[in-house]
């Protein structure tokens, strides 16, 4: 038989759950958080949740207008482009391509980027200085340019796209995880730990970590609508994704020849990479904000 507790017991928060009750009181950030599901979800199920091939052509439904039109189909909803192939499973497959990716590329930039810092910080003396001036120097390029000179030597394709966008988001990751444990590492609960002889290796680990946590987060969100419109912009010069696929910034440039006539085949790709960066700027929002309110609380 269970016993009753005679003792009220005082429960505290975890520092990500005390963030979530912080976010979900925005109702802005609650938003785009939906949007940002909605996007994840649409990444993940596009092939199923899509009516029609994103690739294969219609020759006989060439330009074919919005259903809202008084020349379109309902089966199109969003009509068609210069091929006949359906604007709305090519922006679902996009999802997967321009979003979808750019998740993948911010976790491979943050797993690289955190562990590279981590061990800059523990370091001292000359190399860390030599290894923060090279940072300064990167950081100060933008991504979007560093990614096209890497692009330009590898060639163009989606694959030396995404390479390009990691390598160049590593410095970022690298640099907000150096600063933060550094600060952490000057404070009293660091100190406390060291005289009961844990190394920095445990104190990292069991002490720093969870404290920083909510900065990388809010780094990646960042990161990752900067991926989006990197990955985008890439395929809007023609150094990304190449013809058929569906990538939101290749469907730009592939509509843009056809603007007064089929306006639709550029605003709808157009809307999507707003809806897509709106939606993860707020989140990002969203999160610094908590995390400001949890640190006055």
């Amino acid at each position: 038989m269970a016993r009753d507790k005679i003792y009220i017991e005082e429960e505290f928060p975890s520092p990500l759950r005390q963030l979530w009750s912080n976010f979900k009181q925005t109702n802005v950030a609650m938003l785009g958080f939906s949007g940002y599901l909605f996007l994840v979800v649409l990444a993940i199920f596009s092939p199923l949740l899509a009516p029609h091939s994103s690739v294969d052509s219609n020759l006989n439904l060439l330009l074919l207008p919005p259903a809202w039109d008084a020349q379109g189909d309902v089966s199109y909803l969003l009509g068609t482009d210069s091929l006949g192939r359906d604007m709305l499973s090519r922006l679902m497959h996009g999802a997967s391509l321009t979003f979808g990716l750019s998740f993948v590329v911010v976790i491979i930039s943050l797993v690289v980027g955190v562990l590279l810092g981590s061990l800059s910080a523990l370091t001292k003396g000359v190399k860390s200085s030599i290894f923060n001036h090279f940072l300064d120097v990167i950081l100060s390029i933008p991504t979007l340019l560093l990614a096209i000179i890497i692009v330009a030597i590898l060639g163009p394709s989606l694959s030396n796209t995404l390479w390009a966008i990691v390598l160049s988001m590593i410095p970022q990751f690298i640099h907000i995880t150096h600063n933060a444990i550094k600060e952490e590492f000057n404070k009293d609960y660091v100190l406390a730990s060291r005289l009961d002889g844990a190394d920095s290796l445990r104190i990292l680990r069991y002490s720093v970590f969870p404290n920083i946590i909510e900065k990388i987060i809010t780094q990646a969100t960042l990161a990752q609508s900067a991926a989006i419109l990197d990955i985008a912009a890439l395929g809007f010069l023609g150094l990304g994704a190449q013809s058929p696929l569906p990538e939101w910034g290749a469907m730009l440039f592939n509509g843009l020849d056809l603007f007064y006539i089929a306006p639709w085949t550029v605003y709808l790709p157009g809307l999507a990479i707003l809806f897509s960066v709106l939606s993860t700027n707020l989140v990002g929002e969203g999160l610094r904000h908590a995390i400001q309110q949890r640190k006055e609380s």
